[in-house]
């Protein structure tokens, strides 16, 4: 194996860099923590009133240890609903934990967050977890607390696909697989949430708080007629020793989580799917320093060896065509011991030696047709010999012009995008700067089903780079005003492209992409190897690995 990585040194740039990134760490803590706030300190309050807990207070007992919960899509409908106030987190926590020393997804309403009520970003949170319990064979816990339907925007939760109802079909194909579900019913389950708990295989009710019905009083009364409270209708009682609705009551929400816990404790062992991992072994470098490796404009070059070299076991990778479409680099290396496949952008400027780009200055960033044809290979390989692959992002697109357009880059680009769409090894992405156009696909972005995908807080997704986008937009926004008659000044430009560029880089920062699930979740890169490690180990629950077939790909 080939050691990778130098020392830092400690200059201007090293410090600038590193003042830079712990300032958006800093920024990324403060916005999380604001977060997880929920419906605020008032919202709280009302719901301790009532003798319950909240959502976090709950999965602290329900979790063997609170700070190995990886949360994901913290940032969910982020600077959204404004219209209605906002919706923290969607009004939902969900992410991985151990409860009794097994991995499960736990999936927790927030009551002090409209209730509870369920948002279109809610939904589409709610089914990422119900899609990541699938892929990895997790079992997945629900802590449901909710009003039901946000009814403002029914229109946009109820019927489609991807909707509310896609949440029950997917209980009932998990349940199929086998993957163990289990809902805890701790505040009201209405309408067609209630669905969800009695289609898991158990549910526990806590009793004088949850409740479970498909129509609430005030609509009993409207529809038929009758007179009767929630608590009659379908309270804990009811609904466990006379309809048999649900299984266990609880007389509080300490009492129901310990009995969460105690079932989970009795599932029985899981086959795997027996990826490689051996001792885990430090880098030879601090992984904070890839604070100081990356610059703070995402357009300068850095060297993409040395953020491997702070992710890897020991600093050393196998390379794979070292010397060969150098703006991609493909390895093969452990990280925290599980051996996984690299495949990364190289930002530094190389020249290359291939035959069909020889004598071209390559840019960093950039995916040439000798770096697609390298990293198609590859990941064909990590699937023949059943290696994890990790991508880390940092890309500008694909390269242009007549010299790429004639030595067949469409034609190159397509098998990698082929190779990564038919990929059967689980995939982690993380993005660690620059995702751009068909970029973002080869390196499979959220589109390609990656197992896990990731963020660091300078991170950038969009169709094209800002200063393209903004140019394009400009001579758009000219020539319609030019159609028009009107002649745009020199100063009149200018502040057309300023608001251009400040209405595009709104909507290419990560905080935009985590409100939209665009990612799981926004990471600081110090915590690179303990996401990738937890993801791994995550798929490796799933034993079922289909065989690999690339269909047609044309050479």
């Amino acid at each position: 194996m080939k050691s990778i990585g130098t020392q830092i040194k400690k200059n201007e740039t090293f410090q600038n860099r590193s003042v830079f990134q712990k300032e958006l760490i800093r920024n990324l803590k403060t916005e999380k923590d604001k977060v997880k706030l929920g419906g605020g300190e008032k919202a709280i309050k009302r719901q301790k009133d009532k003798g319950k807990l909240t959502a976090r207070e709950r999965l602290d007992i329900l979790l063997d240890n609170k700070k190995d919960f990886y949360e994901l899509n913290t940032f969910a409908a982020y600077d959204m609903y404004k219209e209605f106030g906002g919706a923290p987190s969607s009004g939902t926590i969900f992410g991985i934990g151990k409860i009794s020393e097994r991995w499960c997804v736990i999936v927790a309403n927030d009551a002090t967050v409209k209730a509870g009520a369920w948002f279109p970003i809610t939904a589409k949170k709610n089914l990422r977890a119900q899609e990541i319990a699938m892929e990895n064979h997790l079992p997945i816990i629900y802590l449901v607390d909710s009003a039901g339907v946000f009814l403002p925007m029914q229109d946009e939760i109820f019927p489609d696909k991807e909707h509310f109802g896609r949440i029950f079909r997917n209980n009932a194909v998990m349940s199929s697989k086998g993957i163990p579900q289990i809902a805890a019913i701790m505040g009201p389950c209405v309408a067609g949430g209630a669905y969800l708990p009695i289609m898991s295989d158990e549910a526990l009710i806590v009793e004088g708080e949850g409740s479970v019905f498909l129509a609430g009083a005030h609509l009993v009364r409207a529809a038929i007629g009758e007179k009767i409270d929630n608590e009659t209708l379908g309270g804990a009682k009811v609904q466990s020793n006379i309809s048999g609705v649900t299984d266990y009551v609880m007389q509080n929400d300490e009492e129901c989580l310990t009995q969460v816990r105690s079932l989970v404790d009795k599932f029985g062992k899981h086959d795997t799917a027996g990826f490689d991992r051996k001792k885990s072994q430090p880098p030879k470098f601090n992984s904070k320093e890839i604070y100081s490796v990356l610059p703070e404009d995402t357009i300068k070059p850095y060297d993409m060896y040395e953020v491997i070299a702070r992710i890897v076991d020991d600093s050393k990778i196998d390379e794979y065509k070292a010397g060969y479409g150098k703006t991609v680099i493909t390895a093969y290396a452990r990280i925290d011991g599980w051996a996984v496949g690299i495949v990364a952008n190289q930002r530094n400027v190389v020249k290359t030696e291939s035959v069909k780009d020889a004598g071209e200055m390559q840019v960093g960033g950039v995916i040439y047709s000798d770096s697609a044809d390298k990293a198609t290979r590859f990941i064909m390989n990590c699937n023949q010999k059943k290696i994890p692959l990790v991508f880390l992002q940092d890309v500008t697109g694909f390269m242009v012009g007549s010299r790429a357009e004639h030595g067949g880059i469409i034609k190159d680009g397509a098998k990698m995008v082929n190779a990564v769409a038919n990929s059967v090894v689980p995939k982690i992405t993380l993005i660690i700067g620059n995702s751009f156009g068909a970029g973002n696909y080869a390196m499979c972005g959220k589109a390609y089903d990656p197992r896990f995908i990731y963020a660091y807080p300078n991170a950038k997704i969009a169709v094209m780079g800002g200063s393209q986008a903004s140019s394009v937009l400009l001579d758009i926004k000219i020539k319609q005003a030019e159609k028009k008659g009107k002649k745009v000044s020199e100063k009149e430009k200018q502040k057309l492209l300023d608001e251009i560029t400040k209405a595009y880089d709104e909507k290419n920062n990560p905080y935009y992409a985590a409100a939209r699930l665009w990612v799981d979740e926004i990471i600081d890169p110090a915590e690179t190897r303990k996401y990738i490690s937890m993801g791994i180990e995550a798929a490796n629950h799933n034993p079922e690995i289909p065989r690999f077939n690339p269909g047609v790909i044309q050479t």
